[in-house]
C-alpha cells in the first residue's frame, strides 16, 4: 500500500472519529471537548504543513515576511471550518494594518491564542524565539525559512543584552514581532494578567518602535481545560492605540511595562465585560506587576 493510500485512510479515519465524537455530543455534552481537541489538532498539523511548504516558495520569491501571516490566515480559517471558533478582531484604526515596524504585546489565556494570532497577525511580523530553536530539525527549519526573530538569551547576562540583536533585526528588516509578555499561559476563569516580563518593553524601546498592546476578552466560557469546557463561538480582541517609545531609555522600561500591564488589564476587564453583558469585579493589584528577569527568560 502506498504512501498516499495510507494518508487517505488516516485523514478518513480521523475525520470520521471526530465527526463520531461530535455527534456523541448532543447527548454526552463533554464529548464536544475531545471532539475538538481532535479537530484543533488536525488543523494545526494541516496549517503546520502547509506553512512549510508556503515559507519555501515564499523564500524563493522574497517574501518571507509574509510567511507567518499567511501560514496564521490558514489556521483562522481551518480552524473555524473545523470547531466552530474564532476572535473577532476591532481595529477601527488599522493599526495592524499601518504601524510598521511594531512590537506588539499581548494576554496569554490558553494554547488557542495561537488562533487568536492566526486571527489578527498583522503582515511583516513574526514571533520571536530562542536562538538555539534553530537547530531543531523542521521546527527551526521552518522558523528560519518564515522570518521568526531570534532572541539570544543563553549567552547574555540581562534583558537588555538579550535584545540587542533582535532590535537589529527589527530596525534593518522593518519586521515587527509579537510576543506575550506574561510568558506563559494563566489559564484564568476570570480577566486578569500575570506579571509581565520586561523583555518586549526592552527590544521595543532598544528598537524605536511603538509598543502596540492587543488584548482578548477572557474565554474560559469557550475553553477552559480544568472543566473540559471546549465550545464553539466568538471571542473579541481589540488593538489598542500604540504607545511611543521615542526618546526612551533603559531605565524607563520598568514605567513603560507597568503602565502598558495596566492599561491592558483595565481594557481586558471592558472588552470581557462586553462580551459577557454583566459587572466583573476588578482584580486586586499586588505590586507592580513586573518581574525582573535575566537575559534567559525575558520574554
Amino acid at each position: 500500500m502506498s504512501f498516499t493510500s495510507y494518508l487517505t485512510y488516516f485523514f478518513a479515519g480521523y475525520t470520521g472519529l471526530v465527526v463520531a465524537f461530535y455527534m456523541l455530543s448532543t447527548v454526552v455534552p463533554k464529548a464536544a471537548f475531545v471532539a475538538r481537541v481532535l479537530a484543533a489538532y488536525i488543523a494545526l498539523i494541516i496549517c503546520a504543513s502547509y506553512g512549510v511548504i508556503a515559507s519555501i516558495v515564499l523564500r524563493i520569491l522574497g517574501r518571507e515576511q509574509i510567511a507567518q501571516w499567511t501560514t496564521a490566515r490558514a489556521f483562522k480559517y481551518v480552524m473555524a471550518l473545523t470547531t466552530g471558533i474564532t476572535f473577532e478582531v476591532e481595529d477601527p484604526n488599522k493599526y495592524l494594518e499601518t504601524v510598521r515596524p511594531a512590537v506588539f504585546v499581548g494576554n496569554h489565556q490558553t494554547e488557542l491564542d495561537v488562533l487568536m494570532l492566526g486571527c489578527m497577525f498583522p503582515k511583516y511580523c513574526s514571533v520571536t524565539a530562542k536562538k538555539n530553536l534553530k537547530k531543531i530539525p523542521f521546527l527551526g527549519w521552518y522558523m528560519s525559512l518564515s522570518g521568526t526573530v531570534f532572541i539570544d538569551r543563553q549567552n547574555s547576562k540581562n534583558a537588555r543584552d538579550a535584545m540587542a540583536g533582535a532590535a537589529e533585526e527589527i530596525q534593518r528588516r522593518k519586521q515587527s514581532v509579537y510576543m506575550f509578555p506574561e510568558g506563559t499561559r494563566s489559564y484564568a476563569k476570570e480577566p486578569g494578567l500575570l506579571p509581565f516580563k520586561k523583555g518586549a518593553f526592552h527590544l521595543a524601546v532598544q528598537a524605536g518602535v511603538p509598543v502596540v498592546p492587543v488584548v482578548s476578552a477572557n474565554y474560559s466560557h469557550i475553553l477552559h481545560i480544568k472543566s473540559l469546557i471546549f465550545n464553539g463561538g466568538k471571542i473579541p480582541v481589540k488593538v489598542l492605540d500604540p504607545i511611543p517609545t521615542t526618546g526612551l531609555t533603559t531605565e524607563d522600561v520598568d514605567e513603560l511595562t507597568r503602565s502598558t500591564r495596566e492599561l491592558m488589564l483595565r481594557e481586558i476587564i471592558a472588552l470581557t465585560q462586553k462580551a459577557r453583558n454583566q459587572p466583573i469585579a476588578v482584580p486586586v493589584n499586588s505590586g507592580n506587576g513586573v518581574i525582573t528577569a535575566s537575559g534567559r527568560d525575558t520574554s
